[in-house]
Formats: structure tokens, sequence, C-alpha cells
């Protein structure tokens, strides 16, 4: 069963700001709490998917992440697993949502590093997208491109540990390495952000001035793509490890690359198959003949047209067509085919002589129009139902 959309189950538009969905959340915690609906079986797991849904989209990495894949950001489907820090969205349980109901109360609960953060980790950097187009010869071919990718990668000048002379980090005095404090609030032990190290537990005594103790710099970087032959408007690349560069040491993110084939000016793509519409001659399109058609390799095939062609008629050219995007990879995988479609032209311009042979013709012709022939007999019979006669 497909989960439902974050926004529709907390009530909220795609576009809602954070106090919003924080507003609306509360609202729905308490409307649907198994306490105040005993008697409502489904109550619980309603409550449960409540708190899914505000788990996610309190958090903006994992908001941008929902926002731009969906579930699929988080389940692993389609190869997009591992977005955000510290898990996917689903995880969140009956304390998260008592945590956010009485923050106004008591402040930040629970803390944003997560209950049982424990020591500091690495975080892990955020996944990048690219979009980029090729021509349908490069997508026939397959080509390396080279693309530019603004983004951050490890400082040289501290190893990526974000210290000045690549210090360790030392664990945080306020909290002992814990990244949260305790205090007591009558009846109520509460657990909040440890304000000196931010949830972080450790911290750096003197941050490298290359970075400000990020661990990353702002660079854009070159990269050598391969695009293989196949590849059809949508085809997704992961390359691991080129995203983002992760916070003091953590590991990068993933790059995906969306490819988008151009349109070309003469063939039409429908997967692995090309279809091109060729004109004739109305002469050639009458006696028979051949024509000489392009192909996608660049070369040329020269088609038999047959006598008494009319526009509209398709001829097939065998692999002449697509690769197929894994070569090989099935037994039946071979390249597709060429539809090609006869397009019977008028002349135009006619010479004097043109006219007068077209009209000796004219008055000479025998029953050699069957369409036509078929429709005028049609017309005829509708008329002559319509008079009565």
């Amino acid at each position: 069963m497909a989960k439902r959309c974050y926004y529709e189950t907390l009530g909220v538009s795609k576009g809602a700001a954070g106090d919003e969905i924080k507003k609306a959340f509360r609202s729905k915690a308490k409307e649907l709490h198994p306490d105040r609906n005993s008697a409502d079986p489904t109550a619980e797991s309603k409550f449960k998917e409540v708190n899914e849904a505000y788990d996610c989209l309190k958090d903006p990495q994992k908001k941008a992440a929902y926002d731009r894949f969906g579930h699929g950001a988080f389940d692993g489907s389609g190869g997009f697993g591992g977005f955000g820090r510290g898990g996917g969205a689903g995880q969140g349980d009956f304390g998260s949502a008592f945590a956010d109901i009485f923050e106004d109360l008591f402040g930040d609960f629970g803390g944003r590093a997560g209950a049982g953060a424990g020591r500091a980790r690495p975080s892990r950097g955020q996944d990048l997208r690219y979009n980029l187009s090729v021509s349908l010869e490069e997508a026939f071919e397959g080509v390396q491109k080279t693309i530019n990718i603004p983004g951050s990668v490890a400082c040289d000048e501290c190893d990526g540990t974000g210290a000045e002379g690549k210090v360790e980090p030392v664990t945080c005095p306020t909290c002992s390495g814990m990244g949260k404090v305790r205090a007591s609030q009558g009846f109520f032990t509460v657990e909040r952000t440890c304000p000196t190290c931010n949830g972080q537990g450790q911290m750096v005594k003197n941050p490298c001035q290359a970075c400000a103790g990020q661990g990353r710099v702002e660079q854009k970087r070159a990269l050598q793509v391969n695009i293989p032959a196949g590849v059809e408007t949508g085809t997704r690349i992961r390359l691991a490890g080129e995203g983002e560069a992760g916070l003091r040491g953590g590991t990068a993110g993933d790059l995906y690359i969306f490819v988008t084939v151009a349109e070309h000016e003469i063939f039409l793509r429908d997967g692995k198959l090309l279809a091109c519409q060729v004109p004739v001659g109305m002469a050639i399109a009458a006696l028979g003949g051949e024509v000489e058609v392009p192909t996608i390799d660049g070369g040329r095939s020269r088609v038999k047209v047959p006598a008494g062609s009319q526009t509209g008629r398709q001829m097939r050219l065998r692999g002449k067509g697509m690769p197929p995007l894994r070569h090989g990879a099935r037994a039946n995988d071979e390249p597709g085919d060429m539809m090609i479609e006869l397009v019977v032209e008028t002349p135009v311009n006619l010479t004097p002589r043109q006219k007068e042979l077209l009209r000796e013709f004219d008055e000479i012709k025998a029953d050699n129009s069957p369409q036509s022939a078929g429709f005028f007999n049609k017309v005829k019979n509708f008329w002559e139902g319509m008079t009565g006669t």
C-alpha cells in the first residue's frame, strides 16, 4: 500500500513554512493521540503516521530531499537511499511527538541532535543533481562529457577536520560529549541541546581559518562523465562520492546526473525505434523507384518505393534505430529499427509544358485513382440518402 503524502497527512500545502507545519502537527497530534481515542483501534497507527510526517518535514534537509524525490528519498527505491543526516523519515516515535508538543514550554526538548546521539559523528554531505543535455547522435554513439559542478570539497588545510593544524576535536566540557544537557522541570526531566557545542559533543578549540571550522570549502569542480550509448530522456546516472563534501571529515554525498536527449531535426525517437518522414515526387510515387534516406550513424540507405505509393506508406529498415542502453544484458537486446514514412509531394512552380502534360494526363486518365473513386461514391450515396432519391 502506497504511503500518503506527508503534506496531505498534516493537512498543509507543499510550500508550507516551518511554523505552519509545526502548528498543523501539534493540532493533529492532540486530535489523534491514542489516549484521547481509546475506542478507535486505528488511532495509534494514525498518530504514528502524523509523527512520521512531521519528523521528516521539520528537518530542512530531509524536507528538501522529500520535496525532490518523495518517499523514494528514504526507502532506498530508485537509488535515492541515504538522503539527509541521521537516517530517513519514518522513524519518528511518540517521544519525538511529545518533544515538539512541550517544546514551547521547556525549550528544545530532546535536542536536535536526536536521542542517544552520544558523541558527535561526522555529517554526510548532501547529494547533488545535475541536468545534462545531449544530442541524439551522442545518445546513439555514447559520449564523454566534461561538466563543472559547483559545490563544496574537503578543506586541504585541515584535511576536513575543521581544526587549525589538523588537531583532533576535544570533548565538550559542558555535556561531556553527549551533545545534550538535562534539567529538572517539576515532574519532568528535560533534555536540551548543549548550548556550548550545539549538540556535536565535541569542540574545535582553534577553527581552521580556511574553512571557518566547517572542514569543507566552496569550489567548482570539473568532472568527466561517460554517457553510455542508448540513453533516453530521464536516464539517471549516479556518481558515488561526487556530491557535497561532508562536515568535519564526513563522507561525501553522491552526484545524480539526469540526462535529456534533445529533439532532432530529421529523426523522431520512441525508445529504440527511429522514424523519418521522406518526401517523394509524384512521378516516383506513381511509377515506383528509389529514394536515398539518411541514417542516425551518418550513413545513407536506398529505399525502394513501390509503384502507386500514397502519403503515409511506411517501410522498415532493420537495425537502423537506436542501440539498447545495456547491450548484451539480455539475449534480445538488439538495435532498434528505423521507420520510413513517405510523403507524396505535389509539384509547384510548374512550367507551361508541365502544366500541358498534366492537363493531358487528366483528360486521358483511366480508373487509376481508387481512393478518389471510393470517396466520391460514398458522397454520392450520402447525398441520395439525404434527398430520398
